[in-house]
C-alpha cells in the first residue's frame, strides 16, 4: 500500500502565505497605480500640465506593454517561470517608479536635462515626460507582475480553492486603491508638494520586491517536489508554435475581448474619477479622493465571497452580464443625475454600486482563463489577454482628455465609459 506524495502547496498555511506575499506585492503596485489620481489638480497647478497632458500621462503606463512587451512576457513567464518572470516584473516597478519621482521632483525642474525636455514637444512638460517614461517602465513590470501573479496562483491553488484566492488576491490588491486615495492628498498636503505621496510608494515597491524574493524561494521548494526543471513550471518545453492554441479558442478571444471593453470603463475612470467629483460636487480634492476611496471597498469584501461561489456554483455567464449592466447604470446616473442631483450621498452610493459591478466581473472573468487553456501555455495566454487589454487602457485616457478639454465638462467621458459597457454586455 503507497501513500499519496505530499507537496509544500498541500499545507494551507504554505500556499495561504504565498497569497499574501504576492498579493501584498499587487497591493503595492495598485497603490502606486493610482497615486496621482487625487492630484490632477495639484499636478496641473503645480507643475503646469493641461488635462490633455494628464491623460498622455496616464495613458503611458500602457504603451510598452501595447507594443508587444506583454507577448514578450507572456513568453519568459512560460519558459523561465513565475520566479523569473516575478522578480523582473518587481524590479521594473521599481525603477519605473523611481524615474517617475525624479521626473515631479521639484529639483528636477531646475536641471538642465529638463530644460532640455522642455524645449521639444513644449505642449508636453519636461516633468511630465519624464513621469510618463517612468510610468511606461512601471507598467511593464506592474503588467508582467499581474499575469506573474495570476499563474503563480494557479500553479499553487490547483487542484484546490483557485477561484477564491484568485478573488482574495484582487481583493488586497483594490484595498491599495483605497489606502492610497485615503494617504495620497494627505500626505500632498502634510508636505506641500507631490513628491511625497510617490516617495512612499517607491518605498512599499521595495518591499513587494523583497515579498517575491521570498515567495521564490517557497516555490522553488515546490519544484523540486514536484521535479521540475530549474526556472521551469512544466515538464512539457514551451513552443511559440503553441501560441496558436491559444489564439485558436473562441473562448478565448471572447475573454479578451470582455476584459479590454470592461476595464477602458474602469481603469482610465479612476483616473479622473477624484476631479470629476471635485467638479460636480464643488467639494475640495481631498474630499473627493475620501469619496471615490469606497469604490474598491464592496468589491474587495464580495470578491472573494464570488470567487467561492463560482467554484462551488458555476454561473459565471450570468456574473458577468450583470456586472456589465450595473457598470453602464452607475456611468450614466454619472452623466445626467448627479450632474443635477448634487448630492455627496448619492455619490457615494452610486460609487459603491459601481463597486458591486468591479467584484462580479472580475470575480469570473480571470479564473475561467485556467479552465479554458492548457496550463503550459497560461502565461502567455493570460498575457495576451492583458496586451489586448492594454490596447483600450493606452488609448482611453488620451480620448477621455480630448474629450474632456473639447467639451469642458464630464458628461462626453462618461458617456463614453458607458458606451463600453454596452458592448461588453453585448
Amino acid at each position: 500500500m503507497t501513500t499519496a506524495r505530499k507537496f509544500i502547496n498541500d499545507s494551507a498555511i504554505a500556499r495561504w502565505s504565498v497569497l499574501g506575499l504576492v498579493a501584498l506585492m499587487m497591493f503595492f503596485a495598485y497603490m502606486f497605480v493610482d497615486v496621482m489620481s487625487p492630484l490632477k489638480s495639484l499636478v496641473e497647478a503645480n507643475l503646469g500640465w493641461s488635462s490633455k497632458v494628464y491623460g498622455l500621462y496616464a495613458g503611458s503606463e500602457y504603451i510598452i506593454c501595447v507594443m508587444g512587451f506583454l507577448i514578450v512576457a507572456g513568453m519568459i513567464l512560460d519558459t523561465l517561470g513565475v520566479r523569473f518572470s516575478g522578480i523582473l516584473s518587481a524590479g521594473l516597478m521599481l525603477a519605473g517608479a523611481a524615474i517617475k519621482f525624479v521626473g515631479i521632483s521639484e529639483w528636477f525642474q531646475d536641471t538642465s536635462f529638463c530644460n532640455w525636455l522642455n524645449s521639444w514637444w513644449v505642449e508636453m512638460p519636461g516633468s511630465a515626460k519624464m513621469a510618463s517614461l517612468g510610468f511606461m517602465i512601471f507598467g511593464c513590470g506592474c503588467e508582467m507582475a499581474g499575469i506573474t501573479v495570476s499563474k503563480a496562483i494557479a500553479k499553487w491553488f490547483n487542484g484546490k480553492e483557485m477561484a477564491l484566492a484568485m478573488g482574495l488576491e484582487m481583493a488586497i490588491a483594490r484595498l491599495g486603491v483605497f489606502a492610497v486615495l485615503s494617504a495620497s492628498p494627505r500626505l500632498a498636503d502634510k508636505f506641500g508638494n507631490v513628491e511625497a505621496p510617490i516617495l512612499f510608494c517607491v518605498i512599499l515597491l521595495l518591499i513587494g520586491l523583497i515579498n517575491f524574493i521570498v515567495f521564490s524561494v517557497m516555490d522553488a521548494k515546490l519544484d523540486r517536489q514536484m521535479g521540475v526543471t530549474a526556472g521551469g513550471d512544466s515538464e512539457e518545453e514551451f513552443k511559440v508554435s503553441d501560441l496558436g492554441k491559444i489564439f485558436s479558442s473562441k473562448m478565448f478571444w471572447f475573454v479578451a475581448l470582455l476584459c479590454v471593453l470592461y476595464y477602458s470603463a474602469i481603469f482610465p475612470f479612476q483616473r479622473y474619477a477624484t476631479n470629476f467629483l471635485e467638479v460636480t460636487l464643488q467639494i475640495p480634492a481631498a474630499e473627493a479622493a475620501d469619496l471615490f476611496r469606497w469604490f474598491p471597498i464592496l468589491a474587495m469584501v464580495l470578491t472573494p465571497f464570488l470567487g467561492a461561489f463560482l467554484d462551488n456554483k458555476g454561473k459565471g455567464a450570468t456574473m458577468l452580464m450583470i456586472g456589465a449592466i450595473i457598470m453602464i447604470a452607475c456611468h450614466l446616473s454619472f452623466a445626467f443625475l448627479l450632474p443635477a442631483f448634487p448630492s455627496k450621498g448619492f455619490a457615494l452610493l452610486l460609487i459603491v454600486i459601481l463597486g458591486v459591478s468591479f467584484s462580479l466581473v472580475p470575480a469570473a472573468l480571470w479564473p475561467s482563463v485556467p479552465k479554458i487553456i492548457d496550463p503550459m501555455i497560461l502565461g502567455s495566454a493570460y498575457s495576451l489577454i492583458f496586451w489586448i487589454q492594454n490596447v483600450g487602457l493606452c488609448f482611453v485616457p488620451l480620448i477621455i482628455g480630448n474629450a474632456l478639454k473639447s467639451s469642458g465638462g464630464y458628461t462626453v467621458p462618461m458617456i463614453i465609459f458607458a458606451s463600453f459597457g454596452v458592448v461588453a454586455f453585448f
